[in-house]
């Protein structure tokens, strides 16, 4: 952790050149991912021609690294320096809402930097309890949690997440889900086309809309520039819910994502293995 803090010390100008030698080092010599991202891109965007996938790769592993180098200098990135690189767009109904007691669930995705992403939100005001998925490593786990919670936010779990609303239930705040990977269980997915194919996602946070009756809200980060990004809130679905047909909500997140990732492609995280389950799972 001494080191990771030591790092993040460094002005973001040499975090660049560090970044700039992490996408040699991945892109040409050790390949990370490289068959991953290409076989993705290619089911994908079908129509691209392969120069331009290739093109689209290359972009990919340079934010990949971007992505690692900023989310490491947030333990020494101020509140005032985060507001200045990520511009927060739209912000005044989850206010709002949360005004008025009410806790709402807010969908992102793991494109640009979502991790700043995140972070950004809960400079709004509110409280927010961004979920993740606990890594295999408890160290790298340890980390993640110190830079996500580095402004003020309560990191849950996904495991805990249903017992920490039941337990917090009366808290008015924003709940964080990433929620683009693809789910634990292929047999309860959700399953649609998303980009040109079958494509399981998680039902969790439709099931805690409709059982708590919370508003969802969808966050689109885009790169304005190097290091300078703007995040924008829209709402999704609010209650009540009995009139809304079923999977309604993640389907609307499903749309509005793939439009999202169609208008800037090389900033969603292609390296992971997105397409793991098949619909006969």
């Amino acid at each position: 952790m001494v080191f990771f803090k030591a790092l993040s010390l460094l002005p973001l100008s040499l975090l660049y050149v560090l970044s700039d030698f992490l996408y040699i080092l991945l892109y040409y010599i050790v390949r990370y991912r490289r068959r991953v991202v290409l076989e993705n891109l290619q089911k994908s965007f079908p129509d691209k021609s392969a120069g331009e996938r290739l093109l689209l790769t290359k972009a990919f592993y340079k934010n990949l690294t971007d992505t690692f180098v900023e989310t490491l200098k947030v333990l020494s990135l101020s509140e005032a320096g985060m507001r200045h690189r990520v511009a927060l767009v739209n912000t005044d109904f989850l206010k709002t809402y949360v005004s008025q007691g009410k806790v709402v669930l807010v969908m992102s995705s793991h494109s640009c930097n979502w991790e700043w992403g995140g972070l950004a939100t809960r400079l709004i005001g509110p409280g927010v309890d961004p979920v993740y998925k606990p890594l295999s490593s408890p160290f790298f786990d340890r980390v993640m949690n110190k830079i996500r919670s580095h402004y003020g936010s309560e990191p849950v779990s996904m495991q805990g997440l249903l017992r920490n609303i039941v337990r917090r239930r009366s808290q008015p705040r924003l709940i964080g889900l990433v929620a683009d990977q693809a789910a634990e269980l292929p047999v309860t997915a959700y399953w649609t086309t998303f980009l040109n194919q079958e494509t399981d996602f998680f039902v969790g946070a439709e099931k805690i809309a409709r059982s708590y009756q919370y508003p969802v809200a969808y966050a689109a980060i885009k790169r304005l520039r190097r290091g300078h990004y703007q995040m924008t809130y829209s709402l999704l679905a609010e209650p009540p819910y009995e009139d809304l047909p079923p999977m309604a909500i993640t389907e609307k997140y499903v749309r509005t994502l793939e439009a999202d990732i169609r208008e800037n492609p090389a900033d969603w995280l292609w390296s992971h293995n997105r397409w793991k389950h098949k619909r006969d799972d």
